[in-house]
């Protein structure tokens, strides 16, 4: 018997595959869904990049039930997503816009309407919002443009007749600078004091899902690290 069930979207990447490790260590049951495999996971489905927004979509919610039958998850978990930069006058600012709405904002509202089917009364879903995207980002149009409706879609889901299941929780994490591998390679010289553990945010998700300490559903809920030191700040 697992102590729950969880669908993580995004998987594969560093965060992802941090919170598959620890709900596993907990004796959860882990789905994972990214664009390949993660062999920890109980179950995977993988959507290719090549697909378009409904067939993603259709690939996702036909891999749940084939996992899940008439079972219900604890939570839906989505940390998918990437970075672009680049103002409007960038050579590839269509590019970029088009490449983080689809990382973000596709994966976001799949795991949306995925929620509304396989999420169990009660149940958490959590999107992946980012702290810049509170207010203008002209170095990065494209990701705060994304990142931006992804907070909307959170907030629209806080409210009633959202279709979410009742009494679930819709939030999204802001953090600054996780504390990756790849960071760390491409940000050799940063201050690593003031970049969030991926430990702290897969055991912010558990506690959540556990219902402790859960913020108001429609929250948008900053990570702030200092001095090694981490807070929430909740929008």
């Amino acid at each position: 018997m697992s102590a729950g069930k969880i669908v993580v979207y995004g998987g594969r990447g560093a965060l992802g595959a941090a919170i598959v490790k620890y709900f596993k260590a907990k004796s959860y049951w882990v789905a994972a869904i990214d664009l390949a495999n993660n062999d920890e996971a109980d179950t995977c489905i993988v959507v290719s990049k090549e697909d378009n927004w409904s067939a993603q979509a259709a690939a996702v919610i036909s891999g749940l039930e084939a996992a899940l039958g008439t079972e219900k998850v604890d939570a839906f978990i989505n940390v998918a997503g990437g970075w672009a930069g680049g103002n409007a006058a960038s050579k590839d600012f269509l590019k970029s816009c088009e490449m983080m709405w689809s990382q973000s904002v596709w994966s976001s509202t799949i795991t949306a309407q995925a929620a509304t089917r396989f999420l169990k009364e009660g149940g958490l879903v959590s999107l992946p919002g980012a702290l810049p995207a509170l207010s203008g980002t002209p170095g990065m149009i494209g990701y705060g443009m994304a990142k931006a409706a992804v907070h909307q879609l959170t907030k629209s889901l806080g409210q009633d007749n959202s279709g979410l299941p009742k009494d679930a929780t819709a939030v999204s994490i802001l953090p600054v600078t996780l504390d990756t591998p790849m960071n760390r390679k491409w940000m050799s010289g940063a201050d690593f004091s003031t970049w969030t553990t991926l430990e702290f945010v897969a055991e912010l998700f558990y506690k959540w899902t556990l219902g402790t300490d859960r913020p108001a559903s429609g929250s948008l809920v900053e990570i702030v690290t200092l001095d090694s030191k981490t807070k929430l700040v909740v929008n």
